[in-house]
């Protein structure tokens, strides 16, 4: 391609509204363009880069023997009632109603889609099992959409289901999917790993995330630093301290007016935040609960939603608060909660002797309280998000290190959720009606473009792993346009290397070095040649590598090679 006939968009500025690497370079380097919030054009150069995401998660999908479908994106609201998902996916699920007043959505998933025709096509139990999967076009209503495609509205998805009759059948393909997800991240060249997930929406009894590391991130992932154990922080545990043999001391209430924080506690009463039980007020699908964690901790809400089996979660207001325990605002505690209260605490607040509490009226806190003595201990949960240093719940000796990444890929055992819902069923071999086993697998075909970037760039712009590319090589031409010379070795070279199978970008812009120099950092090609009168007349060319400190001459007839040896055939990122 030839920068005659391929536009580059590029900016110097960085936008205003782009607050994290990725949005910034790939405004600046001209890979999309802003139409809305959360909606982006793809732009020539950005459409390259996704498909060879595209082609190369295809080629391990298609390595499995999955089978590639495309499903309609408007989906029929009747699909989504009928697995119970209508009601509670949320304000993300973009609803719409066509000119009969039917309702619809637009697919954030297909989860129903592909369950619908399975349970319309299949037969036999002996097609089983099958894999399906699509790369497309997906909406989810973000609340805020932000750090450009990373979290936008709109983007690019894989999504793949497996269906089976027994659950063997279902781990071992969980288990490929595994192992061909690792493959596809190594060879985009992304230094990714799985970790423990929660499931979330889409349901199910297991599933592993795929994280991008990145600073940026959102997601933080916790990770043993000597065992291969590894969790998002909405999942990970920890392992417990050794308990405290101390004698149990006599109960007392301590008068603490204008105590409005564990902190304001703990200075008033001369205790640790680590010798209180912190007691909070929570809906479960709008029925309360009361949970109680120790005063140095936060209340992982992701835990406590699925300790308590709520889809809904959040915090009660002081009003609801009050009226489901009959006890003030912040002095809210374990003993004399009405019964039939629904009550958990959290494991080491579980191990607490002689803790502090809210004493369940104003402007008095409790001192040297023990759990079943003074008061009956609640159901046990894990609800405590897991910190820095803490041991490996896995292994003896690891600390827990917590890292930042981003979420490229989800892998999930579902089960027979959707399939008892939507009665997606077929005859065993003893002629038994059976629930299909699903299993659905996930990658953010566009959010991989924006993770790859924040793990590779710097102060020029961007630095591309030779398989996310747009082109494999820039050939800058300096002086084309007054040297014959200079435009014939350029062209030789650009043909030289399509006829091996690369592709190059010519830059034939009449434009300053500086400027075309400029850009090819931006847009962070790997390799460059420059092509101008100097080298010529001492037959040699200049090579540099993008992020090299320093460029090299290489014979001219030896460029073409010496870059096919660099850079590889065109199928050296294929699996072998």
């Amino acid at each position: 391609m030839r920068t005659s006939r391929f536009p580059l968009f590029t900016n110097k500025q960085t936008p205003a509204d782009a607050d994290i690497v990725s949005h910034q370079l790939m405004l600046r380097a001209g890979l999309i363009e802003k139409i809305g919030a959360g909606l982006y054009t793809w732009q020539p150069l950005g459409l390259r880069v996704l498909r060879r995401v595209e082609q190369v998660v295809r080629e391990e999908m298609d390595r499995l023997g999955s089978l590639e479908v495309l499903m309609p994106a408007v989906q029929p609201a009747e699909l989504w009632q009928e697995s119970g998902r209508w009601g509670v996916y949320g304000a993300e699920l973009l609803r719409l109603t066509d000119r009969h007043e039917r309702d619809f959505c637009i697919g954030p998933t297909h989860e129903e889609v592909i369950t619908d025709y399975l349970r319309r096509e299949l037969r036999s139990y002996r097609q089983l099992p099958l894999t399906y999967y699509q790369i497309q076009t997906k909406f989810r209503d973000e609340i805020r959409p932000r750090f450009g495609v990373m979290r936008a509205r709109e983007f690019v998805m894989k999504d793949a289901y497996s269906f089976h009759l027994d659950q063997a059948s279902l781990a071992q393909t969980y288990a490929d999917m595994h192992e061909a997800y690792t493959r596809i991240f190594q060879r985009l060249g992304l230094r990714a790993r799985s970790v423990g997930a929660d499931s979330g929406a889409i349901g199910g009894s297991m599933s592993e995330e795929f994280m991008v590391l990145a600073d940026s991130g959102e997601d933080a992932i916790a990770s043993c630093n000597q065992c291969e154990y590894a969790a998002n922080t909405e999942l990970a545990e920890s392992r417990p301290n050794a308990p405290i043999d101390t004698p149990l001391a006599e109960p007392e209430q301590a008068y603490t007016p204008n105590i409005h924080s564990v902190d304001e506690q703990c200075k008033l009463l001369g205790i640790s935040p680590a010798q209180v039980v912190k007691s909070l007020v929570v809906m479960a699908d709008e029925v309360p609960a009361v949970l109680f964690v120790c005063g140095d901790d936060d209340l992982n809400e992701v835990k406590a939603a699925n300790a308590l089996e709520a889809t809904d979660f959040r915090l009660a207001d002081p009003a609801e608060a009050l009226a489901a325990t009959g006890m003030p605002n912040g002095f809210v505690g374990p003993k004399g909660l009405p019964e039939g209260l629904a009550q958990l605490v959290d494991r080491r607040a579980a191990r607490l002797i002689n803790f502090s509490s809210g004493a369940g009226r104003a402007d008095y806190h409790w001192l040297n309280l023990n759990w079943e003595r003074d008061t009956p201990l609640p159901t046990i949960a894990d609800l405590r998000t897991a910190q820095p240093g803490e041991g490996c719940p896995r292994c003896d000796t690891g600390v827990l290190e917590i890292q930042r990444g981003i979420e490229v890929g989800h892998i999930f055992q579902l089960g027979s959720k959707y399939s008892e819902a939507m009665n997606a069923r077929i005859l065993d071999e003893h002629g038994e009606q059976q629930a299909l086993l699903m299993g659905c697998y996930g990658i953010g075909v566009s959010r991989v473009v924006a993770a790859a970037i924040e793990q590779n760039h710097d102060d020029q712009g961007i630095q591309w792993p030779q398989p996310l590319a747009p082109f494999d090589v820039a050939i800058v031409s300096i002086g084309a346009e007054r040297s014959e010379a200079v435009a014939q070795a350029a062209e030789q070279l650009y043909t030289a290397l399509q006829a091996a199978g690369l592709e190059p970008l010519l830059d034939d812009r009449d434009a300053r070095p500086g400027v075309k120099f400029a850009d090819m950092e931006l847009i962070g090609i790997p390799h460059r040649i420059v092509v101008g009168e100097r080298g010529i007349e001492s037959g040699t060319l200049e090579y540099r590598a993008r992020g090299a400190d320093q460029s090299e001459d290489i014979a001219i007839d030896a460029v073409a090679d010496q870059l096919i040896e660099r850079i590889g055939s065109p199928s050296s990122s294929s699996a072998g």
